[in-house]
């Protein structure tokens, strides 16, 4: 006769999420170069290699930080459309309401 054993089921570890914010935070301490990668990792509860993948991207992507004010600047000239369309749409509603109103009487 067999026997079986009832071990719990193995417990898979979830992945874990990081925030945008938080793997800057991580980033920008590598880059002070005050602590190891190691006390980084023990600290922040992530691994060494994640630590220095973060890092490499935050510098790959840098620049373009500097690029947001140009797609400001076209955002600007889009609100601004938008506030001249609201306004002729209120103005042509203001009309209708008067001449409605003129209609049924």
């Amino acid at each position: 006769m067999k026997k079986t054993l009832n071990l719990p089921p193995i417990m898979a570890r979830s992945k874990r999420v990081f925030t945008s914010s938080f793997k800057a935070q991580v980033a920008l301490e590598a880059l002070k170069e005050r602590e190891s990668l190691a006390e980084l990792a023990k600290r922040f509860e992530i691994v060494p290699n994640m630590i220095s993948k973060w890092k490499q991207e935050f510098i790959e992507h840098s620049s373009e930080v500097f690029e947001k004010g140009t797609s400001a600047q076209k955002d600007d000239v889009d609100i601004e459309k938008l506030y001249a369309k609201i306004g002729q749409l209120e103005m042509e509603r203001e009309f209708l309401k008067k001449n409605l109103k003129k209609a049924s009487l």
